[in-house]
């Protein structure tokens, strides 16, 4: 059956009058006036009842027997027919009964009996929605084109009953609009274990359209004896002996008619074109509410009162729902394969340095008055702890953990941040704070040059300008999660660094020449950070080889005072994974980055 009409076409309907007439609620009584019409069946000659035991004529029609074939339509059970019996030399014996095959209903759950899967899309899709919703004409489909295209419009129609027919095969099923509503089947339970149903009531009779699906079954020609029912009689009856028989039954069948050409013909072929004109499954469907069949009045006439897109609402169809259930199964697939693999620990910060820092922290353990508390991965203590090293001050290094706040951190800084430093009674924090607390003790080397308070003050004026856009632009492309926001903030911070090359020296490399000083070490920590921390987790490139900023950088990395300070890579590429998943509570400094406040 050809899935693409022209949906321009007129929609194809089929006279009721054409169709066969036991196959039709008009003429549901034929079967029942024609049974009473003939006797038992016919047997063999030689397969008389005993006198004692009653008589059987042997010129009985056989149209009985052919109506025993059609109840296989009753609740779908087997079903088996008494052989058609033939005088024959080769046939002695009674041969056994033939048992038909099972006879199922498609319509209540078509989704049952098809690969949905297959069905997502087909062809006209639009055209035969509207046609099955309308329903404004008796329609004829072939059973390829009913489960195609009823399980796309089954959530306007709510099943309401099923007629069978004893000597017919066909089916009868009586669907409301899911719009008319119905009363609850069952009084709400009041039982606590049971689980509740998020349920919302809808108004009723909010339509009154009703329809009938009558469903005809395949393997039965016109006079509706089932195709193979005289299988197996005999070796010697050919297909030409029952088409001799079936039209003794015929001339028969219309000699018995009571009213003569009153009555119509009890299987007039169907026509050409015809979905079951070759003995395959076809359904019918047509509105019938308002009908008054039967003497009955089932509701208004007319169409639906509302749209098919409302319908839609109300309820999702079988395909929908099917495509639903996919999502989810793939979805659960996915969760119950993540809960099976192995959950990796969230990488922390670490609390003791490595590489050559730790070889440092080692040296510098001994008792000193002059004690700096840090943490192995904190740019800011890596500040102070490079112009110790640097001026080559004597001091005890002491390892914390920042988010524990020990009372000896808290006795320095009250408000347990590092880097904090402690010299004899007297203590003091603040990383800028502190390289100028260093400078004033006159240790050589000088961090800012002495006798130039211009240049000291071009010093202090760009060290204010690290602390206000490079080390804030810094945290913020490596917390934002957003990537349009990651590639803003990245620009901002390449910005800010060609703003202090700009202001550096020259020649370099460093920033006031060839000597590392106060700036240098206000901004290498953040230097050293860009590869190892933003390269890995932001992409942050390398300097472009030959470079003002290139050279300056390579400046920084190489600075044995620098290296006695950093540890491995993998220090700062697990103690900035926080930072980089922009965790909640990572720091005082990334909740203010977060707010948009400037530096705690």
């Amino acid at each position: 059956m050809d899935l693409h009409p022209d949906p321009n076409a007129p929609i194809h309907t089929t006279d009721p009058s054409l169709l066969h007439p036991s196959l039709t609620s008009v003429a549901e009584d034929a079967s029942s006036t024609l049974a009473a019409q003939h006797p038992p069946p016919l047997l063999h000659p030689d397969q008389q009842l005993d006198p004692l035991h009653g008589h059987v004529p042997n010129d009985v029609s056989l149209d009985s027997d052919s109506l025993h074939g059609l109840q296989c339509a009753v609740d779908g059970l087997p079903y088996s027919h008494p052989p058609l019996l033939h005088h024959h030399p080769e046939q002695q014996q009674p041969q056994p009964q033939q048992q038909q095959p099972h006879l199922e209903s498609l319509v209540k759950r078509p989704d049952q009996h098809i690969d949905i899967a297959s069905i997502v899309d087909p062809p006209n899709l639009d055209f035969w929605r509207d046609r099955l919703f309308s329903v404004d004409e008796m329609i004829v489909l072939s059973e390829e084109q009913f489960l195609t295209y009823f399980p796309h419009i089954d959530n306007v129609y709510s099943h309401r009953s099923t007629q069978h027919y004893k000597r017919k095969p066909l089916i009868s099923h009586y669907w409301d609009c899911r719009l008319k509503g119905r009363p609850p089947g069952t009084p709400k339970s009041n039982d606590p274990n049971k689980k509740k149903r998020k349920r919302t009531t809808r108004q009723r009779d909010l339509c009154d359209v009703k329809i009938k699906i009558t469903e005809y079954f395949p393997g039965h020609d016109v006079m509706g004896l089932p195709a193979d029912v005289t299988e197996g009689v005999g070796e010697g009856v050919v297909a030409e002996e029952q088409q001799q028989q079936q039209q003794q039954q015929r001339q028969q069948h219309q000699e018995n008619q009571p009213f003569g050409l009153l009555t119509p013909s009890l299987n007039p072929p169907l026509p050409e074109g015809h979905p079951g004109v070759n003995g395959q499954r076809f359904f019918t469907i047509q509105r019938v509410n308002g009908n008054g069949a039967n003497g009955k009045n089932d509701g208004v006439s007319g169409g639906h009162r509302h749209t098919l897109e409302e319908s839609d609402r109300v309820k999702k169809n079988s395909v929908q729902r099917y495509l639903v259930n996919q999502a989810r199964e793939r979805k659960k697939a996915l969760s119950t394969r993540a809960m099976s693999t192995p959950i990796q620990p969230q990488k922390t910060y670490h609390t003791k340095a490595t590489g050559l820092a730790a070889q440092t922290v080692s040296f510098r353990a001994q008792e000193n008055e002059l004690r700096l508390y840090g943490s192995c991965f904190c740019p800011f203590v890596q500040r102070v702890w490079i112009a110790l090293e640097l001026k080559g001050i004597p001091y005890q290094y002491i390892e914390v953990d920042p988010y524990k706040k020990p009372q000896s951190l808290l006795e320095v800084n009250p408000r347990g941040l590092v880097p904090a430093l402690r010299h004899g009674d007297w203590g003091s924090y603040e990383s800028s704070v502190l390289l100028e607390y260093l400078e004033d003790l006159n240790v050589s080397p000088a961090l800012l040059p002495s006798g130039d308070a211009k240049l000291r003050a071009h010093c202090r004026l760009w060290t204010d300008f690290i602390n206000r856009n490079i080390v804030p632009s810094f945290y913020r492309v490596l917390q934002e999660q957003d990537t349009q926001k990651q590639i803003a903030h990245a620009q901002e911070l390449r910005d800010a660094f060609n703003t202090l090359v700009t202001a550096a020296h020259a020649q370099g490399p460093f920033f006031l020449g060839a000597s590392i000083s106060f700036v240098d070490i206000q901004v290498a920590p953040w230097i050293v950070r860009l590869r190892r921390v933003l390269s890995p987790y932001r992409g942050w490139p390398d300097p472009e080889a030959g470079s003002r900023w290139g050279a300056w950088v390579e400046a920084i990395e190489n600075d044995e005072h620098v290296q006695a300070t950093t540890s491995t890579d993998e220090l700062y590429l697990d103690s900035y994974e926080r930072y980089a998943q922009n965790r909640p509570n990572t720091s005082q400094l990334a909740n203010a980055i977060n707010a948009g406040r400037g530096l705690p």
